[in-house]
């Protein structure tokens, strides 16, 4: 059982107190314990990028390299630097990161592969556009950061052919999961990777004329067929007129993709002032946490049945890392926005569990797999999907967003 406790208040009047510690302990954990695990442990110096899948204490158990991963550790290098303290190492780092995949991770027709060997061969490429996704915001933030026009140039491309993915889906470039005759469907995912690739390629680009209207049509069609408020959910996969199909993949739930696009549409309406898609964004992140709470050993399901079903995945009931992150910043995004307690309670209820459960005191970082009762299901702090990214991405924005929040009380 859940052993953890929170505080079942709110931060009435703002507990300045509260959230200083809070910052304090997230800029140690990001910088003494997350960053410093993957700097002594997961940068290769021999050829270039990052050795990501790591065991508990960060020995190599596999030094082939997934291209979301070589991108992910890139950009935050390079965000580090931007927005936190511009320390050369940081940038050396992304620097190293940035070189090996423009060198390595590009086939002949310019779609780059999931997964190349420690030297950069090619081993594997799937039929998603997410390599892409994360190559372009680490070339962005990356020129912001070095001052290379050409990196963000490259990603100014990478986006825009993104953009053709998504709209024109060439099967011989992204071949359908399901048989596109037989059963017409479309996925929350790559609207949903849009516009948090949008998003930070604006920071990082002078000429940003392209990204608002990506957005902008992302996030309609998120909440025009995604989001079924009389049901109060955020399916991830309908029909592509947005009817909800009554299978298993119809009925998906997954709260972490829910809760991250919760907050993405947040931050969109907060800064061009628009309350409608804040309060549709509030309202994603209320019925993706209560549906995705676990009532009997605290922490987030990694997915549910849209009627309470039994999930198709059998992974359906472990405790990943990485719905945590997200759930603790979007609750204190929430709360800064319309401080209602209700979301500093969500805020500390994800803290007590995440913190009594994923933390390694011993060698640093996050274990990523828990089982359902929060007991270490695998020791690994790296995989081919688990790297330097969704822990280091909610302390740093949490730590800036708690700056904000302080100043303006």
């Amino acid at each position: 059982m859940y052993r953890g406790e929170y505080k079942d208040k709110g931060w009435s009047e703002m507990d300045k107190i509260r959230l200083a510690g809070i910052k304090k302990q997230y800029e140690s954990v990001l910088l003494d314990d997350v960053v410093s695990f993957w700097e002594k442990n997961g940068i290769d110096t021999q050829y270039g990028g990052y050795i990501h899948y790591l065991d508990r204490d960060g020995s190599v158990l596999c030094d082939d390299k997934a291209v979301w991963i070589q991108s992910r550790a890139c950009w935050l290098f390079a965000r580090l630097y931007n927005t936190l303290e511009p320390r050369d190492g940081w940038l050396e780092k992304s620097r190293q990161g940035y070189e090996f995949i423009r060198k390595n991770c590009f086939d002949e027709r310019g779609r780059m592969y999931f997964k190349v060997t420690r030297e950069g061969k090619p081993l594997q490429m799937r039929r998603y556009f997410f390599s892409e996704a994360f190559t372009a915001i680490a070339f962005a933030e990356y020129g912001k950061a070095a001052r290379n026009a050409d990196a963000v140039r490259f990603a100014r491309d990478l986006f825009i052919r993104m953009t053709e993915y998504l709209n024109c889906p060439d099967p011989a470039i992204l071949p359908p999961k399901i048989d596109p005759v037989t059963r017409p469907l479309i996925s929350h995912s790559p609207y949903m990777i849009m516009v948090a690739t949008a998003q930070i390629l604006r920071e990082c680009d002078d000429n940003n004329d392209i990204y608002q209207p990506v957005i902008d049509d992302c996030i309609r069609t998120i909440l025009e067929k995604f989001v079924k408020p009389e049901q109060g959910v955020l399916l991830e996969t309908v029909k592509p007129d947005g009817a909800v199909m009554d299978n298993p993949e119809g009925r998906t739930v997954n709260p972490g993709h829910a809760i991250e696009t919760a907050w993405f549409i947040m931050q969109e309406g907060l800064r061009s002032n628009r309350s409608g898609i804040i309060s549709q964004s509030l309202n994603i992140l209320k019925w993706s946490f209560e549906r995705g709470w676990d009532k009997e050993y605290g922490g987030l399901l990694n997915f549910v049945d849209l009627n309470g079903k039994p999930p198709e995945k059998i992974e359906w009931s472990m405790k990943y890392w990485w719905p945590h992150n997200e759930a603790l910043y979007a609750s204190l995004l929430a709360y800064h926005i319309t401080k209602d307690e209700s979301y500093a309670k969500m805020f500390e209820k994800v803290h007590a569990f995440s913190f009594e459960f994923f933390p390694d005191p011993e060698y640093g970082e996050w274990y990523g797999y828990l089982n359902r009762d929060g007991s270490v299901c695998l020791p690994i702090k790296g995989s081919m999907f688990k790297g330097p990214f969704h822990l280091p991405r909610q302390l740093l924005y949490s730590i800036k967003l708690i700056d904000q929040m302080l100043i303006k009380e």
